[in-house]
This record gives C-alpha cells, sequence and structure tokens, in this order.
C-alpha cells in the first residue's frame, strides 16, 4: 500500500508535530525534549502500517493542531475476519487530549479482542472513562470524547457502526453523498447513554470517509469554517481521484481556503475505497 513520499520511514502518513508547538508548550513549563519524547510516543500508538486487504483500499492522514492532541484512530483485524476501524476526538486538543487520547486507545485494543458488537464496546468505553469523571469536578469533562466504530465483513460488504457524538460519517455512491450520522451522545457524559447500533450495507465502487471536526471547524483569516458543504463538494469534485490523491486534495483545499498551519484543531482523515472481494 502506498504512503506519503514526504514523511520520514517513521511515519508513513503524516502525523503532524508543527514546529512551533514545542515553543508553545515550553512557554508554559514543559521540558522540550519531554515533549519531543512524549510526542515520539504517541505517534507509536497510531498505526504505522494501513491493513492490506484485498476488498478495499485505505489511506489516512493526520495533521495535529499542537504536535500533541486528542484525535485517535486505528483498523483492527478480528478473529471473524472481519475488519474494525474507528476514529475519535478527545474534548480539546494539546497535551491534556493526548494523555486521555492514550487512555482510550489501549482500552479499546484491550475491548477489541473479545466478540463484543460496536455497541458493546463503546458502552464499555464510555465506562472506562465515567470512572475517571467520578474522581475529579474541575477537569471531569476531559474525559470525554466523540467515537465512530464500525465493523464491516468483507464478504457482505455490510458494516455494523456506533457514532456516538462524531461527525457525519459520508459514503460516496454514483455521484450521491449519503451521510451517517450520529446514534448517540459523546461518550463520558452520561453514566448510560442512549447509543443506537446502526448498519449500512456499501455497494462496490463505494468511498467512504471518516474525518474528525477539527476539517469541518477549520476556520479561515475572515473566521469562516470550512464546513460540511464544502467537504461534500469536494467529494464528488474529486470522485475520479484516487484514495490517497483525494486525501492530499482534501488538505490542499483547507489550505486554499486560508486555514491556519499549524490549524486550530486536529485534523485527521480516513478514506476508504471498496471494490468487494475478488472471486
Amino acid at each position: 500500500m502506498s504512503v506519503n513520499d514526504e514523511q520520514p520511514k517513521s511515519a508513513p502518513f503524516p502525523i503532524g508535530s508543527p514546529a512551533d508547538a514545542p515553543s508553545r508548550l515550553v512557554k508554559n513549563g514543559i521540558n522540550g525534549l519531554d515533549l519531543d519524547l512524549a510526542e515520539k510516543i504517541q505517534q507509536l500508538l497510531l498505526p504505522k502500517t494501513l491493513p492490506d486487504c484485498s476488498w478495499c483500499c485505505i489511506g489516512v492522514k493526520n495533521r495535529m493542531a499542537e504536535g500533541l492532541g486528542g484525535d485517535y484512530f486505528d483498523f483492527i483485524a478480528m478473529p471473524d475476519e472481519c475488519q474494525s476501524l474507528f476514529i475519535g476526538d478527545v474534548t480539546g486538543h494539546g497535551l491534556h487530549a493526548s494523555v486521555v487520547m492514550s487512555l482510550i486507545y489501549g482500552f479499546i485494543h484491550r475491548a477489541a479482542l473479545g466478540t463484543c458488537t460496536p455497541l458493546e464496546l463503546v458502552q464499555q468505553v464510555n465506562s472506562f472513562l465515567i470512572e475517571f469523571t467520578r474522581r475529579s469536578r474541575t477537569i471531569d469533562h476531559y474525559f470525554s470524547s466523540s467515537i465512530f466504530y464500525g465493523i464491516i465483513n468483507p464478504g457482505t460488504l455490510n458494516m455494523h457502526y456506533v457514532n456516538a457524538g462524531h461527525v457525519p460519517a459520508l459514503v460516496l455512491r454514483n455521484g450521491v453523498v449519503r451521510q451517517l450520522r450520529s446514534t448517540g451522545p459523546p461518550i463520558g457524559f452520561f453514566e448510560t447513554p442512549e447509543l443506537h447500533l446502526q448498519s449500512f450495507s456499501f455497494a462496490k465502487g463505494d468511498r467512504l470517509l471518516l474525518y474528525t471536526d477539527g476539517i469541518l471547524e477549520a476556520a479561515n483569516v475572515s473566521g469562516e469554517l470550512y464546513g460540511l458543504d464544502r467537504l461534500k463538494k469536494l467529494l464528488l469534485d474529486s470522485a475520479e481521484a484516487g484514495h490517497q490523491e483525494f486525501l492530499s486534495l482534501l488538505f490542499q483545499a483547507l489550505k486554499d481556503f486560508g486555514v491556519a498551519d499549524p490549524p486550530g484543531d486536529d485534523c485527521s482523515a480516513i478514506v476508504i475505497d471498496l471494490h468487494g472481494p475478488f472471486s
């Protein structure tokens, strides 16, 4: 699977490390060497390689607002040969968000070893976060996150998923963009949130786009947000572009729109082109 050639060998797709982030955090009393080490550790948490699937092509691109951030994503092969995938966005960004992101990331990997459904897994992560919120009434809100968690059956191209307060996933099919909207609130706020399991049947030729709200809320110097309508239009206009090319076009579109570099919030995107199993 191709990767971004502009990245060092240790980062096969862009993991943001803005040059001025260390200076901003050092001013707040954080040692620069410690910050560099923390960034390297967080990069190790994010996937270094992408799944080698015969039924789809996957691309990922990420840009952190402060070198360290709260966006997280990964792909986990299930025992039944299904493919799980998730993308989430912890409340806030920067150093504290990276700590909470690490907790969630590790818990998901442990919980996914079982045979639980996306709904059961997201409920478990919510309970995990609630345990931390009980320990503090001043920083409890930081132990919260939006998350999209899905499991795709490669044989049927059917996906069961939970969207807990995350921005809508987008599916491009035959010139039409469909939205997989939220099926419940973000996790970490309520002990028993009303979460629902949904399903979606992909067709050969579909393009699935998962992303974080940093892309929709990216603003230019006038304060205008990039927004969902522009993202949907880009998805339509670049339908003929390959999955990796689309990601380059997306982040270039943010730059052309006038979004600052580094951005004001973490920006992550996953694109999956589904072509079905080969017979």
